[in-house]
Parts: C-alpha cells; sequence; structure tokens
C-alpha cells in the first residue's frame, strides 16, 4: 500500500513538471522549455515524445547519450549559453530526427564527430576552438545549411571536408585569432558568409578578399586596423577578378579613413552591388586632418563614384565625423554625385545636403536622423528620376518649404516626413507639390487642421496621426484620389466626413477624443471598407448605439472589434466592450417616446374620465369639499367645543317611501319600553338654517351609531347615499365601527348604480340585520338592533334633548326630500 502511495505521488510531481514545462505548439509538436533555470545537469524528466528541447542560459557542463537516449523524437536541441567543455557527437546517435543543434557560446575546446545524416542547422560558434572543428562526418551531412564555428587559426585544408556541400550560411567568430592562409574561405560553398572578428585585434584584410570572392553576401563585423595604410595588403589581380560578393555588409570597429577609401575603390571597382557600412567615423591618422590634407583624399573616391559601377546602393548607418578644419562640401559632393540607385545615410548628424550638379540617378535617398533643415534640395533640378524620399526625424519647419523642394522632382511617389517639426501656419497656406507624389507620411510633426489647406491633390495615401488636427475643415480642396487616410492619435471629437475624400477605402481614427461618433457618417462615407476607431473615449450612448446599428447594417466594417472598442463614460458601463452595451429603444427614439408618452397620456386620459364618469368621482370630491368646508365652518363657530358630545344613540337614514315603517315600526320600537333610546331624525333634528350637509354631518358626528335602512328605494336616493358617504367616512376617519344596516327588502345587484360602491362594499363585507317577515321573529331583530346601538351617553344629554325638542318643529320646515 505504501509503495502505491508513493507512486501515486510521484505521478502527481511528474505530470505538474510536465504541465509547467510542455507546451503544445501549433503544430502539434510538443516543446520543452528549461531555458533560464540554472541547471547543471540535463534533467530527467524530459517528456519521451518531446520535439523541441531548450536547455539554453544554463550550467551544464557535461552531456552524455544517457540523457538524450530516451527521446527518439527530438529535433530540435538548444544548448547554447552554457558551460560545456567537450562535445561528443556520439551522446546524439540515437537522436535520428534531430535536425537543429545550438551549440554556441559555450567553452568547447575539443570535439569528437559522429554522423548525424539529418541535422540541418548546427551552431559551434563562439567557443575555445583552436583549430576549425571540421571533422570527415560532416561531409556526409548532406542535409546541413547552416553552420556556425569558432576558431584562431584557419588553413586552407580546414575546409577540405565541405567543399561540396551546398551550405546556405556559415558563420565564423574568429577570437584571439593568429593564422589565416590565404584563399582559405574560397574552399566553401555558400551564399552567406558572417565573419566576427575579435573586437580589440587588427583585421586581417585577406578575409575580406577571399570572403568576397566566396559567398553571395558577406557581413563582417568588428572590422578594426589601427596600423598605417602602407601595411594594408593588397588584393590580386586574380583575386578582383574573382569577387562574385554582390551584397557586402561592414560593421566598423576603428578604421581610418585611408583604409576606408581604399576600401570604396576596391568595392567600387567589384560586382558588389549594395554596400552597408556601420559604424562609420570620418577620421585622419592623427584624428584631425586639414582642409588641405583632406580633400586630396577624396578627389580619386569623386572621380571613380561619377563612373559607372556594378554598385546600385550605398547604406551608411551611425556615422560621426571626427575630421576638422575643412570644407564640408567636399563630402557632401562626394555623396551627390553618386553613380548609384539608392543612398542611404542614416543617423549621421547631417546637417545639409548638396543639389547633384547633373542629373542624378538616385531613386531612393533615406536620410533619416540626422539635422537637415528647410533649406534641403531648394530649387535642385537634377532629382528628377528620385521614386522614394526618407527624411524622418529631422529639422524640417515649414510644410510649404518641403512641398516647394518636391516641386521639381517629377518622378517622386513617396514622401516620409515623419517625426519633425513641420508646422502649417495660416501664412502658409501657398503649397506646390509635385503631380507625381502619391504618398505621404507627415505623422509625429506639429500640424493642425490648416494643413488640408496644403496638401497634394494626387495623393493617394496620407498618414497625418501623432498630430494637432482637431476637425477636418469644410471647403477644402477636394482629394479624389485619397483611399487611404491616417488620422490616429489626434485631438478629433468626431469621424470626419467624406465631401472632399469621395474616393476613401480605408480611415484610422484610433486613439482620439471621440465620444459619440456621428451615424451618419456611413451615409456620407459609402466608399469606406475598413474604419479603424478603437481606443477612443466612447461615451456609452444612444447616438452610440445609432452607430453601431449602421456600422452593423453596413457589413462591419470596423477594424479591431471589439476588444479595442470600449465604453470610458457613463460610470456604470466604464469597460463594457461596446458589443455588450444595449439601450432600450424606446430610450433612444425621440419619436417613438413621443408617440408613446402620448398614446399612454391619452389612454391615462380616457380610463380616467371613464372611472370618472362609472363611479362618479366628481361626486365624491363634491362631497368631500362640502365635508371639509362644513368642518371648516364648524371650527370656526364654535371653537371651544371642538370635542363632539353623542346625544344620540343612533342616526337613522332611509328613503322618504320607506318612512312609513320608520315611524310606525323603528321608531316605536326603539325610542318606546325599556333602554330610552334616543334616534336622531332628519325631521327633528336638523337645525334651521345651517345647510343640508352640515346638519347631515353634524347628526352623524352627535351619534354613537348611524342606522341606514336600505332597500331598492334607498338605492336610488341621492341625499341617502351623502348621508351614507360622511357615515362611512366617519368610520375611517375615528376607526369606529358605528355602521349598522338594516336590510328592509332585498336589493338585487344590478339595482344599486355603479356609482356607489361604497354600498356594494359594505354590503359585501358588513354583517346587516335583515328585517324578518314572520312575526315570531322581529323579537330578536329588535333585541340585537337595541344592542348594537346601546350605549349610555353623557348627562348633559337631558338638556340637550330638549333643545333638540324645541328645534325640531323648526326643522320640519325646512324640505329634505330623499
Amino acid at each position: 500500500m505504501g509503495s502505491l502511495t508513493s507512486i501515486y505521488v510521484f505521478a502527481c510531481v511528474f505530470l505538474s513538471i510536465l504541465w509547467n514545462n510542455i507546451q503544445p505548439t501549433v503544430e502539434n509538436k510538443i516543446i520543452a522549455n528549461y531555458s533560464g533555470h540554472l541547471l547543471t545537469k540535463v534533467p530527467k524528466n524530459i517528456p519521451v515524445h518531446t520535439h523541441v528541447l531548450d536547455l539554453s542560459h544554463n550550467n551544464i557542463s557535461e552531456i552524455t547519450n544517457l540523457k538524450f537516449i530516451y527521446l527518439p523524437d527530438l529535433q530540435v536541441l538548444n544548448l547554447s549559453h552554457n558551460l560545456i567543455t567537450e562535445l561528443d557527437f556520439s551522446v546524439f546517435i540515437f537522436n535520428q530526427d534531430l535536425e537543429y543543434l545550438d551549440l554556441s557560446h559555450n567553452n568547447i575546446w575539443t570535439a569528437y564527430c559522429q554522423m548525424l545524416a539529418r541535422l540541418r542547422h548546427l551552431d559551434l560558434s563562439f567557443n575555445k576552438f583552436t583549430v576549425l572543428p571540421v571533422c570527415q562526418e560532416f561531409g556526409i551531412m548532406f542535409h546541413l545549411e547552416y553552420l556556425g564555428l569558432s576558431t584562431r587559426m584557419i588553413r586552407r585544408s580546414d575546409f577540405r571536408y565541405v567543399t561540396h556541400l551546398q551550405l546556405n550560411t556559415v558563420f565564423l567568430t574568429l577570437e584571439d585569432f593568429s593564422l589565416y592562409e590565404p584563399l582559405s574561405l574560397t574552399a566553401l560553398n555558400t551564399k552567406n558568409l558572417h565573419i566576427v572578428f575579435a573586437a580589440d585585434q587588427n583585421f586581417n584584410f585577406s578575409l575580406l578578399y577571399d570572403g568576397m570572392s566566396t559567398s553571395e553576401k558577406l557581413k563582417i563585423f568588428n572590422l578594426r586596423y589601427t596600423l598605417s595604410h602602407k601595411d594594408l595588403p593588397s588584393p590580386s589581380l586574380k583575386l578582383l577578378k574573382n569577387i562574385k560578393a554582390t551584397d557586402l555588409m561592414l560593421e566598423i570597429g576603428d578604421l581610418q579613413w585611408t583604409i576606408l577609401l581604399q576600401i570604396f575603390l576596391l568595392v567600387w571597382d567589384s560586382t558588389v552591388e549594395h554596400l552597408t557600412v556601420r559604424n562609420l567615423i570620418f577620421r585622419g591618422p592623427v584624428m584631425e586632418l586639414t582642409e588641405y590634407k583632406f580633400a586630396p583624399l577624396l578627389r580619386p573616391l569623386e572621380q571613380l563614384l561619377s563612373l559607372g559601377s556594378s554598385m546600385k546602393a550605398l547604406t551608411l548607418e551611425h556615422v560621426r565625423n571626427k575630421v576638422y578644419y575643412f570644407n564640408q562640401e567636399h563630402l557632401y559632393r562626394l555623396f551627390s554625385e553618386m553613380n548609384i540607385d539608392s543612398l542611404t545615410i542614416y543617423d549621421a548628424c547631417m546637417p545639409h545636403m548638396l543639389c547633384p550638379q547633373k542629373t542624378s540617378s538616385f531613386q531612393y535617398i533615406n536620410f533619416s536622423r540626422n539635422a537637415l533643415t528647410d533649406e534641403l534640395f531648394q530649387n535642385c533640378d537634377t532629382l528628377a528620376n528620385l521614386k522614394l524620399l526618407i527624411l524622418n526625424r529631422n529639422k524640417f519647419k515649414s510644410l510649404s518649404k518641403v512641398s516647394f523642394m518636391t516641386s521639381r522632382m517629377k518622378s517622386l511617389r513617396y514622401l516620409d516626413m515623419s517625426s519633425n517639426l513641420l508646422r502649417n501656419s495660416g501664412a502658409e497656406k501657398r503649397c506646390q507639390w509635385t503631380d507625381s507624389l502619391s504618398e505621404l507620411d507627415l505623422s509625429s510633426n506639429q500640424l493642425t487642421e490648416s494643413v488640408f489647406e496644403c496638401l497634394p491633390v494626387n495623393i493617394n495615401k496620407l498618414d497625418l496621426q501623432n498630430n494637432q488636427i482637431a476637425s477636418v475643415p469644410t471647403g477644402i480642396a477636394e482629394l479624389q484620389s485619397l483611399k487611404e487616410l491616417n488620422l490616429a492619435s489626434n485631438r478629433l471629437a468626431d469621424l470626419p466626413g467624406c465631401r472632399a475624400f469621395a474616393g476613401l477605402e480605408i480611415l484610422n481614427i484610433e486613439r482620439n477624443l471621440i465620444l459619440t461618433p456621428s451615424a451618419d457618417f456611413f451615409e456620407s462615407c459609402p466608399s469606406v471598407k475598413e474604419l479603424q476607431a478603437g481606443q477612443n473615449p466612447f461615451k456609452c450612448s444612444c447616438e452610440l448605439q445609432d452607430f453601431l446599428r449602421l456600422q452593423r447594417q453596413s457589413g462591419g466594417k470596423l477594424s479591431g472589434w471589439p476588444e479595442a472598442y470600449v465604453c470610458k463614460y457613463q460610470e456604470e458601463l466604464m469597460r463594457t466592450q461596446l458589443k455588450d452595451f444595449r439601450l432600450n429603444e424606446l430610450a433612444c427614439n425621440t419619436t417613438l417616446t413621443f408617440v408613446t408618452v402620448s398614446l399612454l397620456t391619452l389612454v391615462l386620459v380616457a380610463v380616467v374620465a371613464f372611472l370618472c364618469i362609472y363611479l362618479d368621482v366628481l361626486w365624491y370630491v363634491r362631497m368631500l369639499w362640502q365635508w371639509t368646508q362644513a368642518k371648516r365652518r364648524a371650527w370656526h363657530d364654535c371653537p371651544e367645543g371642538r370635542e363632539t358630545v353623542l346625544q344620540f344613540h343612533a342616526f337613522i337614514s332611509y328613503r322618504e317611501r320607506d318612512s312609513l315603517w320608520v315611524k310606525n315600526e323603528l321608531i316605536p320600537n326603539l325610542e318606546k319600553g325599556e333602554g330610552c333610546i334616543q334616534l336622531c331624525q332628519h325631521e327633528r333634528n336638523f337645525i334651521p338654517g345651517k345647510s343640508i350637509v352640515e346638519n347631515i354631518i353634524n347628526c352623524i358626528e352627535k351619534s354613537y351609531k348611524s342606522i341606514f335602512v336600505l332597500s331598492p328605494n334607498f338605492v336610488q336616493s341621492e341625499w341617502c347615499h351623502y348621508e351614507l358617504y360622511f357615515a362611512h367616512h366617519k368610520l375611517f376617519s375615528e376607526n369606529s365601527n358605528s355602521l349598522v344596516l338594516i336590510l328592509l327588502e332585498p336589493i338585487p345587484p344590478y339595482v344599486i348604480p355603479a356609482r356607489y360602491h361604497k354600498l356594494k362594499a359594505l354590503m359585501a363585507k358588513r354583517t346587516y340585520l335583515e328585517w324578518p317577515k314572520e312575526r315570531s321573529k322581529r323579537a330578536l331583530f329588535w333585541a340585537n338592533l337595541r344592542a348594537a346601538i346601546s350605549i349610555k351617553l353623557p348627562t348633559s344629554f337631558e338638556t340637550d334633548e330638549e333643545q333638540s325638542e324645541v328645534t325640531s318643529t323648526s326643522s320640519m320646515t325646512q324640505p329634505l326630500i330623499k
């Protein structure tokens, strides 16, 4: 059981390591990445079916076949930047699929060979070999394309085993180099030859001469020579005839101008078509040359450069001038009169360049990262063949002067003026561009919207990103040929219309200040196929929703959707992607909102009107008003008697047609006999001079209960309903159970008017007494009724009774027709 547990734990650990170090590639190849893990040995837990193994940047000092024997599928192995001292190729004998092996940047000084038939890439550069580690087995590696080597000496016989191989690239690192036998490199058969020389040693120029005769593309790093130019070996005439290099790249470590001049003379008269020189420093033997000494050095080269040659392109990168006290015109004239197609002078702090004296063959000029100003090529007629001109990262300020500079360049198609100091004020509206210009890069300048008044009319592609443009003004000249416009990183608050850009197909307006882009953009720009509008501070509103809806209808032209389109305003929607942004259609459509509100208002008015008519709401309002007025008058008339004192046991409400039953049955049976019941009747207790409403309210408030004699006649009386309304109001305002309902005759529901909903509610929810037809049951009826209204009235009742008897006679004179 214990062994099973340990096996389980080991399996879990193993799977965890595999998960962290192995990633399946797009081609379903397993990659094991152990780079930078501070390993001292090759790990044991490498998956069996690993295809790519990276062990670079560790401290591995030894490799054995036991480490790789269990990796039959291994194709790529990177062991660079370790501490390996000895190499035995037999450790890879079981890795028959191995194609890429990198052992560069180690301390290997000896190697034991073994054939690796399928190897395509072998890198042994930056090691400690004394002699080239090229053994006989290398000659059978027919798939080998890249071979990286390091050595301290090269002899003619060192490459005898690989002369027949068709290599694509040979990379040589020559640290502490001590011996080179001339013509040794010519034994190689390679298209690309890269030589890295020791940075603190004088370069062996035989390597340059032989390298130019060996490969088509030659790159030499750390070209340094501090000896006199008189000690420089000259190439043989035979060697010059065998030169086949077409591309030559020289990275200068330290070189005097006189030696560089000889290299130029050599290259100019060779098959080299493209020469690249990096870290070039114009200097003399004593660091300072006077004009008297410097000018004669240029004349031979000037004469040669004006002649025909295989040279097509010259690239000078990171140039510095340490030659003082001479007229720089000699140097400018040297480059301006070159008879080549392409000239690049990059990062040279160059303040000026002369116009060629005769029609130049230049088709491409790149003067990036210099100190050129608006005076460049003004009134220059000799650059008629120039097609591409790159002047980014200089010190140009006037856009109009730039336009005049191009006006005589009849073939110019592309102009890059990015990252300058260009402005275009109102005083600089006069611009004159060449008609051939189709692509113009004005990005990263200080241009405002007035730039649209100074643009080439035939421009096809225009880059204005990273400027200070706040709008695209109306009334500008139409740019009918413009297909692509870049306005990213400006200050635009809305999408520009296409009135002046009828043929616009691609518009970039990213990183501006657009909150809600206009929805009419797609209507005004029907030809736009791609709109890049991401990374703007979008405000999620109705206008934005209209824009998105029209965008979807137009076929989805937004580039970078949906990741680059996020709400920034409306705090509750911040960081919400626009694809998830939705608003109610009613909230955004003003017309629909107005129609909906109007319809709802009409419906509400109609419903209220119907309810008012059906339920007689106005009647209830009028009653409430009368009750309020009556209470107010009573309040002012008798301020000292604001607390009402009960005077009656019950107030009787009935219809006049039921008065016989009230007078013959109800009043006699309650007021006579035991209990001394005092009833309030309108005929005898209403006070003359007061309104009927005030009398009703007064009687109800002075009565303990209110008796309602219900019958079909009752529901037809409006005054009876008044009395019921006021009694019901007392029921809720005083929270008292003061209503007593007597059903004299059955009332069919359809007889009760709709407006008497209170009566319907009372009859449905409250218990009422029903007048029995059988005489035997009437005794119980009167007993229940007495019990419902029985209460002991205050002692002042008798005085009030006498007063009420006095007024009862006069109250009869006040008509009350129920």
